[in-house]
């Protein structure tokens, strides 16, 4: 290998790799040591060293009295030449491995753009300029498809040291994916003048983005909307249409789960601090919208604010059909009743814990299809039930 092809490939490896010339150079120094001190060369303690300039590679020995002397072997070119070639690329490799991680290592968390090379199965991997990452198939959006060379802008979740080097993960279905576009694309946010108190998110169909305003004068939806819904519109786009609905934050629960289930109007919302529980109470035509598309909307509510969201027709607007089967229902979910006598129970007038509570076991008996030992144990299940939702019995 003589100082042309030598500089070429140092050169190469610079520009395309990325790598810095001189760990390069140094990597070289060292494979062509190994080398030398492998062959049989009549002097094999010798220090080698690339001329930094015209990137001549010279043998020095060291005297007696500490100093060198040039001592070139003359075979030390074909040994280069057989050695260079094998070795080289090893360790730049190594270098360039190390170098990716120092790289990305801190980037987690951010996004960033690169360009689809090929397919593992349903992983796919991108290019990152000088870096190689993978977008796991639970990191895709569902309905997103990829195409070789198509640009891709994705969330770094994780950065690893593998043996065979660094893994870089990326993701578009992440909930913080979604926080990081809203970061880059509303400057309020950005500069703290707003705040994004919460994510919900069911990737590559809709999102709930609770957002606060640390300024008075800012409309912390609005910002988020931007000028003709253009801010939003981008996200939106990036998203592959997936939609997004902007949420005022509020530390009252109430008004929180009001917000968050928005366009629909709510009749009555109450919530349970011991069970976590919100109780939503709707008019009939405002049910499927509050619910949303199956139970998306809700579903995404009770992940936004943590609390369980239990949404319901107001009984007051319920036809009698309607008040029989929710009757049915709820006694159905009480452990000791279930649907084995819910029905019975609720044809024989018995629609509530309450009123089973209040009945004498004689007429819980007085019902065909239940035997006295089951009317015992439906009003064990009851009174338990009625115990734990309440607290205790009143007496009358």
């Amino acid at each position: 290998m003589n100082p042309a092809e030598l500089k070429a490939v140092v050169e190469y490896m610079e520009s395309e790799r990325g790598v810095e010339r001189e760990l390069i150079i140094k990597a070289i120094e060292s494979a062509l040591q190994s080398a030398t001190e492998k062959t049989d060369l009549e002097d094999d303690n010798l220090r080698l060293e690339i001329n930094r300039k015209t990137f001549e590679i010279k043998a020095y020995r060291t005297l007696t009295d500490g100093s060198e002397i040039e001592s070139t072997p003359p075979r030390l070119g074909r040994i280069a030449a057989q050695t260079a070639k094998q070795t080289i690329m090893q360790k730049v490799r190594i270098a360039e491995k190390a170098r990716v991680f120092e790289e990305y290592r801190d980037r987690v968390g951010e996004i960033v753009t690169g360009s689809v090379t090929r397919f593992d199965r349903s992983d796919v991997i991108i290019d990152l300029d000088h870096a190689e990452a993978v977008m796991l198939s639970k990191e895709r959006v569902p309905i997103e498809e990829y195409e070789i060379g198509e640009r891709v802008r994705a969330y770094i979740v994780a950065v690893r040291e593998r043996e065979r080097g660094p893994e870089i993960i990326l993701s578009r279905n992440h909930p913080d994916f979604v926080r990081r576009l809203f970061e880059l694309e509303v400057s309020e946010i950005a500069d703290g003048t707003m705040e994004i108190k919460g994510i919900a998110r069911e990737a590559g169909h809709r999102s709930k983005v609770a957002v606060i305003s640390h300024d008075d004068r800012v409309d912390p939806v609005g910002a988020c909307v931007g000028m003709r819904g253009m801010r939003v519109k981008n996200i939106v786009r990036e998203l592959s249409g997936e939609k997004i609905d902007i949420v005022r934050w509020s530390d009252d629960i109430n008004t929180l789960i009001t917000n968050a289930l928005a366009p629909a109007r709510l009749k009555h919302v109450e919530a349970d601090e011991t069970t976590q529980t919100v109780t939503v109470t709707v008019e009939p035509d405002q049910l499927s919208l509050a619910i949303g598309k199956r139970g998306q909307n809700a579903r995404l509510t009770s992940k936004l604010t943590g609390w369980r969201v239990d949404i319901q027709k107001d009984e007051e607007s319920m036809d009698f059909e309607e008040r029989v089967a929710v009757a049915v229902t709820k006694l159905a979910a009480v452990e000791g009743i279930g649907d084995e006598f819910a029905e019975h129970l609720v044809f024989a007038g018995f629609l509530t814990l309450e009123g089973i509570l209040a009945a004498d076991q004689a007429d819980l008996e007085a019902i065909d299809e239940i035997s006295a030992s089951q009317a015992q144990a439906i009003w064990r299940a009851a009174e338990t039930a009625y115990v734990k939702e309440h607290g205790e019995i009143e007496d009358d």
